[in-house]
């Protein structure tokens, strides 16, 4: 019996829509299972284009070590996102134990907030490349770039790229 991946995404309003639908439904195709969490379970948060998506657990709650991956959609959500307490927990832990985690556009900063970067490959949106490098991270404008655990991306046109890559990374894991 093959054994469930699990993947957790952290959501919060204006999340950037494509950004979290595109990777949830190639993970989805994937057959692997994929649980959103927010501020709180049970809550219906709103992207920046009117799409929502409800929570399913409390990152305040959820047993995050259960999972084998997680992922950051972008949009001004993890503007919000970083400054949680419980959310730095969890980027840490993952990267602690070398699970993969996927980034794109402006979610860069909760990793740079988490303070996971330093000597990090990594890409997202133009707009926050000054805050990428002064977190040690090396930018690179590429659609996806992988270090190590870390997948990450610059914009909803460079999706497809993205998901391929960390889909295999966490295949890889």
């Amino acid at each position: 019996m093959k054994r469930e991946i699990k993947v957790l995404c952290l959501i919060d309003h204006n999340f950037e829509d494509l950004e979290l639908w595109y990777p949830i439904l190639r993970l989805m195709e994937e057959e692997i299972v994929t649980h959103l969490a927010g501020e709180k379970a049970n809550e219906t948060y709103t992207g920046k284009y009117g799409i929502p998506a409800k929570s399913e657990y409390s990152f305040m709650d959820i047993n995050y070590k259960d999972y084998d991956a997680l992922l950051v959609p972008g949009g001004w959500a993890p503007d919000k996102l970083r400054r949680f307490p419980e959310v730095i927990e969890i980027v840490r832990y993952m990267n602690e134990k070398g699970r993969p985690i996927g980034h794109i556009c402006h979610a860069g900063w909760v990793l740079a907030s988490a303070g996971i970067l330093k000597d990090k490959q990594v890409t997202s949106t133009p707009g926050i490349k000054d805050d990428m490098i002064n977190a040690g991270g090396i930018w690179r404008d590429e659609p996806v770039v992988v270090d190590g655990n870390i997948v990450s991306s610059r914009k909803p046109l460079d999706l497809p790229f993205y998901m391929k890559e960390f889909i295999r990374v966490l295949r890889n894991s």
